[in-house]
């Protein structure tokens, strides 16, 4: 998580991320703990697998399969 802002909006702080609002805390020191638990789960996750399609490069070719 990169891009967050933690905002105080009355008397409550608001997590903010890419400019939306996310999450709401009475406390900024519960909303700044879960900031960082949420960014360290997110750095020890995999990445997610692509699609075959994605990671194959563009072809004019016809596909035999289809095209008699």
């Amino acid at each position: 998580m990169r891009n967050y802002s933690i905002v105080r909006i009355g008397k409550e702080y608001v997590v903010q991320t890419n400019e939306q609002s996310v999450l709401k805390f009475a406390s900024r020191r519960k909303a700044v703990e879960l900031v960082a638990d949420a960014a360290e789960l997110l750095d020890s996750l995999p990445a997610p697998p692509t699609s075959p399609d994605v990671q194959a490069p563009p072809s004019i070719a016809r596909d035999r399969f289809k095209v008699p």
